[in-house]
C-alpha cells in the first residue's frame, strides 16, 4: 500500500498545519470576536487533525496481508 515514510509524513504535516491554525485562533482576545473567517479556519484545523488521525491509524496498523 503506502510506505511507512509516506504515512509518517502524511501524519506529521496535517498536525503541523492544524496546530499553526489552532495557535493562531487561540491568540484571539475573546470568543465573541470570532468572525466567519475564524470559524472557517477552526473547521479547517479540525479537518487537518482528522486527516492526521486517519493517517496515524493507517501507519500504526501496518501493511495489510494480501488475500
Amino acid at each position: 500500500m503506502f510506505s511507512r515514510k509516506v504515512l509518517g509524513t502524511a501524519t506529521l504535516m496535517p498536525i503541523i498545519i492544524g496546530s499553526v491554525g489552532l495557535v493562531n485562533l487561540m491568540h484571539q482576545p475573546r470568543f465573541e470576536t470570532y468572525r466567519t473567517v475564524d470559524v472557517v479556519q477552526l473547521l479547517g484545523t479540525g479537518a487537518c487533525y482528522g486527516v492526521a488521525l486517519v493517517a496515524l491509524l493507517a501507519f500504526l496498523r501496518g501493511p495489510r496481508a494480501s488475500s
